[in-house]
Parts: C-alpha cells; structure tokens; sequence
C-alpha cells in the first residue's frame, strides 16, 4: 500500500507510548498515578451540564450551521468583550470540534506546499505535524530552561527566512506553563507584523494564569490587524469540557468564510447539544473558572517547594496552565539515556505516568502535570525524587 509523502514525517506518539504501557499496567490491577493527563480533575460546571440536557430534551440534535449556531458566535464574540473589552463582531468567529480543529483548518487554509511555520520550542506535541499534514515545513525556536522556556524576538529573527509565513504563539503554553508579559507579547506580535508574518495565537490556557499574573489576550492587537492575526480559544481546560470538543477561532470575516468552507467538507458543524452547553459556559458564572484556578495554584506553589530541592533538576516556575517541565538531564547516562526512557523507567518502578520532553522537542525534560489531587502529587513528587537522586548519583 502506497501512503502520501507527508505521512513520512509523522512519527509514532512519545505520549501514546507511555500512555499504553500505563493502561496494561492498569489491566492488571496496578494503581498508576498518572501526572501526564493534559485535562482538569475538575467535573464539567452543573450549569453547562444542565444546559446540554435541556438541549437534548428539547430534541436539539439535528444539523445546525457549520460555523456555529448564531447565538453561540455571539457569545464567542461576548466573551472577549467581556473578558478583554475588546469587541468582536459574530461574522468575526467560528466554533469547531475543539481547539485542535481550529489549529489544524488554520493551517490548512493559509499554507502552500513548502511555507515555513515558526513554533517556539518547547512547542505542544501537535503543531508540527499539523503543518507537515498541510505541506508547510514546521520550524523550531528552541528557548532553553535558563530563559523560563520563552524565545526572544532575536531567536526568531535568526531563524527567520523568506519562506517564513506564519508564527505560533503559545501563552500560557503546553508544556511549560509559561507566560509571556504583556511587553514580551507584544514585541514579538510587532516584530511577527513587521516581518510579514500572520500570527496565530492559540490561548486554549488564558484564565488559568496566577497571581500576580493576570489573563492577556492577543485579541488586542487582533482588532487593528484583524487580517494578519487569528485568535484560537476554546472550553477544554479553563471549564474542564475536554470531552465536549468546542473551541472557536476569531479572524478576518474572509478567512473566517474559508475555515467554514473547510470544516463544511471534513466535517460539518459541531455537536449541536456541545453547542448548547459552550452558550451556558460562555454566558454563564465564572465561579469554577475561579475555583480551578486557585486549585492549581495552590498545587502548583506546593510542587514547586518539593522540586526545587531537586539538586539534579532546573524547573522554571511556570505562570499559567497546569504544568510543570522539568529539566533532568542530569540523570541521564546510567539506567536512562533520554526523556522517553526516563518516562518508562518512572512508570515501571514507581507506577508513576510522566510525559516525555521530546513529544515537545526538548529530549532533556519531561512534564509533569498538576491537574490532581494535592495528596497525590505530592505522594508521587516525594517519591520521584528519591528515584531521580539515584539516577543522578549513576549518571
């Protein structure tokens, strides 16, 4: 059987990996604490879940528009009034099968064969191959640990060519946690605007940002240049709706129309019950927004109080999400050689299921996630130290 080229460059998932070993672990009876889950130990808020059996008992199951039912785009728009005082207009917005979809029809609609795409690294797992799968050729800004994981306007300019057409912009990222202030946002977004470049923002984290930090948005600088920039959100982490898969987009009405072109002939409208719970979430409290968020602060600052008296180990204190990467190479060259190994060997001596560094193009870490129990995380963190100090001390 003959597949596409492009099939070429996607390579078998680092975290599929490890996520298998830990299901047959688990098939046999043994109790895995996973810190690799990239979603919220949170239930879906009461009112959106009410508002989906609402919609279900009022027989709203059928088609709906491809780019969102009406009221559902206004409530995008309204979210960023709302959140940013920034207004959107509703023919600005499109709702899709999460924030993946969004990502991926972007791509799709803005590359030829052979555009480069700027993506800061550490970069989440699915951006590269999303442009190798559109023709584009992904390009790594790798930021070490030593600058907190974020690459400076020189990074970029260095690895800026003339095939150059777009930049990913992650904060509050995955894997990292990191956030970029407002003044380092904003040289990089004039820098990317001055070069000719779109930018799309993908900010699927901007409510899980902690004090003294607070949520930003690109979407202030999308109003003046709404046709250079696309603003990627969606419900997933910051309303703990991971399963509900609704993310939106705010864009140029032009490219807009484009995007719904695409996801009319790959897959038509989103759920239309999900769209009736995304109307509740986005119109509706902001209370568990705000309880999530105090949550993994807290867990966050106790993590970090047991990680930094890892002697072997740089871990710069994230701003936002709910993740932690860690820098462990220095136990590498005894029992493990890399993060992949290191994963294995976590999960096979302690049960404990950790992400590889380089599913995020970074091979000297791993991440870990915060988003459960506070007794848990620091049950595994105490017990992961003891074995990396081993580690290290053979390396």
């Amino acid at each position: 059987m003959q597949f596409s080229e492009r099939m070429a460059h996607i390579k078998p998932s680092a975290t599929l990996t490890i996520n298998a070993k830990a299901l047959e672990l688990k098939s046999q009876g043994v109790d895995v604490t996973s810190l690799a889950i990239g979603e919220p130990n949170f239930p879906t808020p009461a009112h959106v879940c009410d508002a989906a059996k609402q919609a279900i008992d009022e027989g709203f199951t059928r088609y709906t528009a491809v780019p969102g039912i009406p009221p559902l785009r206004e409530a995008i728009a309204g979210y960023f009034k709302r959140a940013y005082g920034v207004d959107v207009a509703p023919d600005c917005t499109i709702a899709s099968n999460g924030g993946k979809q969004s990502l991926y029809n972007l791509f799709a609609a803005l590359l030829n064969d052979g555009d480069e795409v700027l993506i800061p690294s550490p970069y989440w797992v699915s951006y590269p191959d999303m442009v190798y799968l559109n023709g584009g050729v992904p390009v790594a800004v790798k930021a070490p640990a030593s600058q907190g994981f974020k690459v400076t306007v020189e990074q970029l300019e260095a690895a800026l060519t003339p095939k150059a057409k777009i930049l990913v912009f992650n904060s509050p990222s995955n894997p990292t946690g990191a956030c970029y202030s407002v003044s380092e946002r904003d040289a990089i977004v004039k820098w990317a605007l001055d070069r000719g470049l779109f930018i799309i923002a993908d900010e699927i984290y901007d409510q899980l940002v902690y004090e003294p930090n607070k949520p930003s948005s690109i979407i202030v600088w999308w109003k003046q240049y709404p046709d250079r920039i696309a603003v990627v959100n969606g419900l997933a982490k910051s309303f703990a709706m991971t399963g509900w898969r609704v993310g939106y987009t705010v864009t140029h009405p032009d490219l807009v129309k484009k995007l719904s072109q695409i996801t009319g002939q790959a897959t038509g409208n989103i759920c239309s019950v999900s769209q009736k719970a995304a109307l509740a979430a986005l119109t509706g409290p902001m209370d568990c927004v705000r309880e999530m968020r105090e949550a993994f602060s807290r867990r966050r600052n106790m993590a970090l109080s047991i990680i930094d008296t890892w002697k072997f180990a740089v871990c710069p204190h994230p701003d936002g999400a709910f993740y932690l990467f860690i820098d462990v190479h220095k136990c590498f060259g005894g029992k493990v050689h890399n993060s992949l190994e290191l994963s294995r060997y976590l999960l096979e001596r302690l049960h404990i299921a950790t992400t590889p560094g380089v599913a995020f193009g970074n091979d000297n870490c791993i991440r870990l996630s915060y988003a459960v129990s506070d007794d848990a995380l620091k049950k595994a963190l105490t017990e992961m130290g003891e074995v990396l100090a081993e580690l290290a001390d053979e390396a």
